[in-house]
């Protein structure tokens, strides 16, 4: 089969998946044509990837130009803005939204797609109520760069993480305020937040986290500058006992609190968007949604332009208190239900369904 890809190559969610994804294409030998989003490969973070994948990789973005063919099917992975570029005559766009609308022009451009690959039932359902059809449901994988590490980390203490980028939508703030309300200063507890976020000003950023602390100092929290390879990001997720990043109001996938998950740790999960398609009771700490809220923050998501318009799931902070509470009880106990997530979802499972549906139209 040929194949065009159109996809990011970083170290952001975008990138990673892209990147699990054309390792399976790279497996089955798929004969592809790879255009870098950016016109770069930023393959430094996965410091585990195989040679020989590189080496793939690098053939199929030289050649680009030679095999370029309007007749071949090509696959973007990118948001709806932006989509609306394209290489060949049949593309299909694998994209992520979270929010409860749409717009009448993300709807425009949704309606130039041959075909729309989502990975939440969330998202399938929002865009077939506003009329947009050939919406293809696709769990995101478990990526195997990441292992259980057998390692004992802080044997003495309860350590809690939160990992994704610092958002309104993500909660982070209240997150990490509850989190100090409950725990902070106790000496049994830890807290370590990966939240660096790359498009966020730095001094906005670090004005946030002093508003967070509220002037006050605590010994038992700590913030992590930005990991630069998945090891370092490895090492993290199997050093937790209890993943708060699940408590966000509106994900596409939430690949860190799936990938904690997987990795047999416990993550304390709002039960809507995205997370209802991974997240049971059995393999989470599951809260349900009490209210709604306007998605913007005047940063990623601005009332009244053409994109990211609607609303996010909520809850109150005293259940976000409960929910963290209630996890203590969890913590150094296995999650072996969370561990087959490793199987039950994974990116070659992802990429069999693309091809499928790709070749379904051809």
């Amino acid at each position: 089969m040929k194949l065009l890809i159109n996809a990011p190559i970083n170290a952001l969610s975008f990138g990673n998946v892209s990147v699990n994804i054309l390792r399976e294409l790279y497996k089955k030998q798929i004969d592809l044509t790879f255009f870098p989003i950016g016109d770069k490969a930023e393959l430094e973070a996965y410091d585990k990837i195989d040679r020989d994948f590189i080496k793939y990789l690098q053939s199929c973005t030289n050649d680009r130009f030679n095999k370029i063919d309007k007749n071949i099917p090509s696959l973007k992975l990118w948001h709806i803005f932006g989509s609306e570029t394209r290489y060949t005559k049949n593309q299909s766009l694998f994209t992520f939204h979270e929010v409860s609308e749409v717009t009448s022009i993300e709807k425009n451009l949704l309606n130039l797609q041959d075909h729309i690959f989502v990975s939440s039932n969330y998202t399938k359902s929002i865009f077939e109520l506003n009329g947009i059809s050939n919406v293809t449901y696709v769990p995101l994988g478990f990526d195997t760069d990441f292992h259980v590490t057998n390692r004992t980390y802080l044997p003495e203490k309860i350590h809690f993480g939160i990992m994704g980028k610092f958002e309104n939508r993500k909660n982070t703030a209240r997150i990490i305020k509850a989190w100090l309300k409950l725990f902070g200063n106790k000496s049994e507890y830890q807290l370590t937040c990966a939240i660096t976020n790359p498009f966020l000003d730095k001094n906005r950023f670090q004005n946030e986290l002093l508003k967070i602390m509220d002037g006050k100092h605590y010994n038992n929290v700590n913030f992590l500058p930005y990991m630069q390879i998945n090891s370092e990001v490895n090492d993290f997720l199997n050093s937790i006992d209890i993943d708060l990043g699940g408590l966000s109001g509106g994900e596409g996938w939430n690949l860190p609190s799936f990938n904690s998950t997987a990795l047999g740790k416990w993550s304390v999960v709002m039960n809507a968007t995205a997370h209802k398609d991974w997240a049971t009771k059995d393999n989470c700490i599951l809260i349900e949604p009490s209210s709604l809220k306007d998605c913007y923050d005047d940063i990623f998501f601005k009332k009244g332009q053409a994109f990211n318009q609607g609303q996010f799931f909520d809850i109150t902070d005293q259940e976000m208190e409960n929910a963290i509470q209630k996890s203590v009880s969890y913590a150094k106990t296995p999650n072996t239900e969370g561990l087959k997530l490793q199987k039950q979802f994974t990116y070659e499972k992802t990429t069999e369904t693309i091809l499928c549906a790709i070749s379904s139209q051809m």
